[in-house]
């Protein structure tokens, strides 16, 4: 069993930690949170898991650490690399690895470099491994097309383009897309930075660098979408004329050449949900998953079935570029880590 600590159960810590406790193999054993209203109450009562855990969420992650002896920790608290940068140093002191849901951990950019070698220092320090992951990034716009161009002998352009009908998403993500504002609320929330899509630049330069292409800029652009007709969520009702969604494009340019396109199309009421990668080359490949990825099973899914691969990786901070190979892990089967001894064995 790998014993598994949860930092972060909101609406995505959460959906890890359902998976986590449904399948075998994973054993949830410590649950922090900032939130009071979840503090002091079973694991299982906040994630909605069906059943009982006999695991209380606290505050304080040293102390969870300490009480639960995890083999890991799942952190989902932050779209910011510097704002759980704290989190992860508490968490590396005690010697254990992470799997984190945090985008621009994904592949830190050029912006994160000076917090990305904090967290690989400390974590080649802890001799564990720190990694990034996700649906995107992590998957449908870096990993997949990166794992596309494995057959081909020249990659002259890559383009990827996401759409996604937004209502089946979680409301925090229908928040981040700007459904259900104004034009000028959009504006002033695309000026703070709360209304965008967190990745883009990340998955570029994951991109480039796979590709052995030196980017000289990379591009990220975000545009509402205008609802046409009146459209509605569960949660947002969207009238016409009002804002459904964005659609954000980001480029990576050599020279002037454009090598790497990112379209994301996300909004209340889209007529097709699909994940389309384009490789122009040697041979050219075009693949298209019709009906899209769920982005939140996607990215629980991710998390969780990474987590035997980050248990076996060397000691660092790593991306999805340098792991071997996540599958679906549905065998109870994987290297645990000895703290102690530094040596991973394999249990049936």
């Amino acid at each position: 069993m790998i014993r598994v600590m949860h930092i972060g159960l909101g609406p995505i810590g959460a959906a890890v930690a359902r998976q986590i406790a449904a399948r075998k193999g994973f054993q949830i054993v410590g649950g922090v949170d900032i939130d009071p209203q979840k503090i002091d109450r079973d694991v299982a009562d906040v994630i909605e898991a069906g059943r009982t855990l006999k695991v209380k969420v606290t505050s304080d992650i040293t102390q969870t650490i300490k009480a639960a002896d995890p083999d890991i920790a799942v952190v989902c608290t932050s779209s910011s690399l510097k704002a759980v940068l704290p989190q992860f140093l508490e968490v590396l002191k005690h010697g254990v690895p992470i799997v984190t849901t945090t985008e621009e951990a994904a592949y830190p950019s050029k912006r994160n470099q000076a917090v990305a070698k904090q967290i690989d220092e400390a974590a080649r320090k802890a001799n564990v491994a720190v990694l990034g992951t996700g649906v995107n990034p992590g998957f449908t716009m870096d990993a997949l097309p990166i794992a596309l161009t494995a057959v081909c002998e020249r990659v002259d352009r890559v383009e990827i383009h996401r759409c996604q009908d937004a209502r089946v998403r979680r409301l925090p993500f229908q928040q981040k897309i700007g459904a259900g504002l104004s034009l000028d609320a959009f504006a002033e929330r695309l000026e703070d930075g709360s209304v965008r899509h967190v990745g883009f630049t990340e998955s570029i330069q994951m991109i480039g660098d796979a590709m052995g292409w030196r980017l000289d800029r990379i591009t990220d652009e975000v545009t509402p979408k205008i609802c046409a007709k009146a459209v509605s969520s569960e949660w947002i009702a969207v009238k016409a004329g009002q804002v459904c969604g964005i659609v954000q494009v980001g480029n990576g340019y050599v020279k002037d050449e454009t090598k790497i396109t990112l379209r994301l199309e996300a909004y209340l009421g889209a007529k097709e949900s699909f994940e389309s990668v384009l490789i122009e080359g040697s041979p050219r490949i075009y693949s298209k998953i019709e009906g899209g990825i769920h982005g939140d099973i996607a990215t629980a899914s991710m998390t969780v079935n990474s987590i035997p691969a980050v248990l076996e990786a060397p000691p660092g901070f790593r991306t999805m570029r340098d792991m071997r190979l996540p599958s679906y892990y549905g065998v109870r089967e994987s290297g645990i880590r000895n703290r102690e001894s530094g040596i991973r064995s394999t249990q049936a």
